[in-house]
């Protein structure tokens, strides 16, 4: 039996996907500023990456992730996004509050749970900081319109106009 994928593997695969997406590629260095480890900390991680078929590395040339790799990113985006509105919306907490602890439910939250939030939320598009929720199948929303937002500090998220109470 395959052994489950550690929460410091979700972090590293989740950063370097997001560093692919933001800039282009993902440097073992930038890997490393964005989770406040060592260069070779970040080093070691890769190569096991790399090991695992999640990441391909290339001296000098940055880690790109597989498609397995980009499968587990995706997947874990997904719980920790659809984890913050359901905290916001049915548990209540603010918004400012809700990253953390998605971020600690992120890794343990299973596929039957995770398809009952969705059910719960109406499949949502997009979490309460207006993040896109990838669907069931992995796959991203339409792009929202930019639109200008007040800022949520100290205010609870509602449920959108026009959904059922």
């Amino acid at each position: 039996m395959k052994q489950p994928l550690t929460e410091s593997i979700h972090h590293y695969l989740r950063e370097i996907y997001k560093l692919q997406t933001d800039e282009g590629k993902a440097s073992v260095s930038a890997l490393a500023r964005r989770l406040h480890v060592s260069n070779a900390s970040a080093s070691a991680m890769v190569k096991k990456l790399d090991a695992l078929e999640l990441a391909r590395h290339e001296r000098y040339r940055g880690v790109e992730l597989t498609e397995a790799g980009e499968r587990v990113a995706i997947e874990v985006i997904r719980h920790h996004r659809l984890l913050e509105l359901y905290l916001a919306e049915t548990l209540g907490l603010d918004v400012d509050d809700v990253h953390d602890e998605a971020d600690r439910l992120e890794h343990v939250l299973s596929e039957e749970l995770e398809a009952r939030i969705d059910r719960a939320l109406g499949y949502p598009t997009h979490d309460p900081h207006g993040d896109p929720i990838p669907d069931a199948n992995l796959k991203w929303p339409p792009a929202k319109p930019l639109v200008r937002r007040r800022p949520t500090r100290g205010r609870r998220v509602g449920k959108p106009r026009g959904s059922p109470s």
